[in-house]
């Protein structure tokens, strides 16, 4: 049986917000115990042109609803970028991952050829270039910027907890 669109999108995006969240768990936890301020993390960048850990989050978590949407055809929620804390990082999320498990599976039939437009309509692409050349490599641009941040303030996560568990 050939991989569909939906398993090479939903289920990644979710358990990548799951290692995510496993991710801020410890940073949250050794902030706490290391006596670093919370919001110089949630604040923190690798350099000053690049979003901060906040908005690194809030863009995988644009880039990965947007997917389902466009690859479903459903409409895509609206989350506003006001995220100032690590409980409110999680809760979007837990939001983003919501949206994307009430996506059902044959939601997504066809959607490799199903023409996808982007900034206006200036870009048109089909579902599955879209897919594996814009959504997957720009979700994991930012997750990964998220991680980098942590690991550059100090928080001790590694290779180990971006991967996860193989369960």
């Amino acid at each position: 049986m050939a991989l569909s669109i939906y398993e090479a999108s939903i289920p990644v995006f979710i358990r990548a917000f799951g290692n995510l969240e496993a991710i801020l768990d410890k940073a949250v936890a050794q902030s706490a115990a290391d006596g670093i301020d919370p919001q110089s993390l949630v604040d923190g960048r690798l350099v000053a042109d690049m979003l901060p850990l906040a908005g690194q989050i809030q863009r995988a978590s644009d880039t990965a609803k947007g997917a389902g949407a466009r690859l479903s055809g459903v409409d895509n929620p609206s989350f506003a970028d006001t995220e100032t804390s690590f409980a409110e990082l999680k809760s979007r999320i837990r939001r983003t991952v919501d949206f994307l498990k009430s996506i059902p599976p044959e939601a997504l039939d066809g959607s490799e050829s199903r023409t996808i437009s982007m900034r206006n309509g200036a870009v048109q692409l089909d579902g599955k270039t879209y897919l594996l050349r814009h959504a997957l490599p720009n979700f994991f641009f930012h997750v990964t910027t998220a991680y980098d941040i942590l690991r550059h303030k100090g928080i001790a996560v590694g290779k180990a907890d971006y991967l996860g568990s193989f369960d």
